[in-house]
């Protein structure tokens, strides 16, 4: 796929900070950036520094400092802020995963990630975050009276034109999954669910969204299972475009996300503007972003009941989730990016 969580969200405000005509300089690999050369107002400044390194630390040239210094406003949309920094900051966390799931990494790397965070919370001028859970996560362990205010993800442009011209799409007999190897999203719990539900007569195929060699880090007993069932039944697509990530979701049966832990969850999101089922863990934040929205939850771990769930949407009794315009309209980067300027200026 094209971009990550940070990298969708950060693609989709973009377009309205430029819209809004004021002088933006965008740092990063200037290669990347050319699509927003043609706008007038937009600067790049070509850097190549390692997020969360020593240099971004500590040795950041201080000719790209001076360009940051003149500015307003310097805007990160992830929590790494390069030493050096004097205009006010402002930040975006998605999560605030490692403390509260230790579990995925090491004593050492919490203790880093942990430092990171605590000097964002210390440097940045007001937090924003994607959901109402991540905002009480960061709240508790900044313990301070920073704000931190909720700029919720969104459904990208591209997956309501793919909607406006794919109409009447036929589904075929496949489950999907999005997501990584990290064992916050539950992939373990799926495919023990989709061999249960194979045994009694599922015909569905599990795809994988991603290339296998990423998930070679998983537990060998992992992919050990993926293996013995078969490539008939079990497979990973490889690396793909946003268009064919489109193809797959809109042409499934159905999308499971069987996650423990997020900070919003885009995909089923986009299953459900692209008319597919979408079957979702009952964690706290899934509960607050889709309240309302016609999709369905199972017990988070529950390998059972993710099975009963799933053969219950794929018996083809439900209607395809049909999504009202106060849906469409909940979640827009439009909104977002507005409330982020509105901040930068108060």
């Amino acid at each position: 796929m094209d971009a990550s969580g940070v990298g969708v969200y950060l693609r989709g405000i973009l377009p309205f900070f430029i819209k809004s005509g004021q002088e933006i300089f965008l740092l990063g690999d200037a290669g990347k950036l050319q699509a927003f050369c043609s706008n007038s107002n937009v600067k790049i400044i070509n850097c190549s520094i390692k997020p969360f390194s020593i240099k971004e630390l500590f040795f950041f040239p201080k000719k790209i400092l001076n360009q940051i210094n003149k500015a307003d406003t310097y805007y990160s949309p992830f929590f790494n802020i390069p030493g050096g920094i004097e205009t006010p900051v402002f930040t975006t966390i998605h999560d605030i995963i490692f403390p509260d799931m230790p579990e995925l990494t090491s004593t050492l790397g919490l203790k880093a990630r942990m430092f990171f965070y605590h000097r964002c919370f210390r440097l940045s001028k007001k937090i924003f975050t994607v959901s109402g859970f991540s905002k009480s996560r960061i709240e508790h362990y900044s313990r301070s009276k920073r704000p931190v205010i909720v700029t919720y993800s969104a459904i990208q442009p591209q997956f309501l034109d793919f909607r406006a011209k794919r109409k009447n799409i036929n589904k075929n007999e496949t489950v999907l999954f999005i997501g990584n190897i990290k064992k916050h999203k539950g992939l373990d719990y799926l495919l023990e669910a989709f061999l249960l539900a194979k045994k009694e007569g599922l015909p569905h195929k599990l795809i994988i969204i991603g290339d296998r060699e990423n998930f070679r880090s998983i537990d060998s007993e992992f992919l050990r299972r993926i293996d013995n069932a078969g490539s008939e039944a079990v497979s990973f697509t490889g690396y793909i475009s946003d268009e064919q990530l489109m193809e797959y979701v809109s042409s499934a049966a159905l999308l499971v996300q069987p996650s423990l832990y997020e900070g919003f969850c885009l995909p089923p999101l986009e299953a459900l503007v692209l008319g597919t089922h979408a079957l979702v863990s009952d964690i706290p934040v899934l509960k607050e972003i889709y309240s309302g929205f016609p999709l369905s939850f199972f017990r988070a771990t529950d390998v059972i009941n993710l099975k009963d769930k799933m053969l219950e949407i794929l018996s083809g009794k439900a209607p395809l989730p049909i999504l009202q315009d106060n849906q469409l309209s909940k979640y827009t980067f439009e909104k977002t990016a507005t409330i982020i300027m509105g901040e930068f200026a108060a």
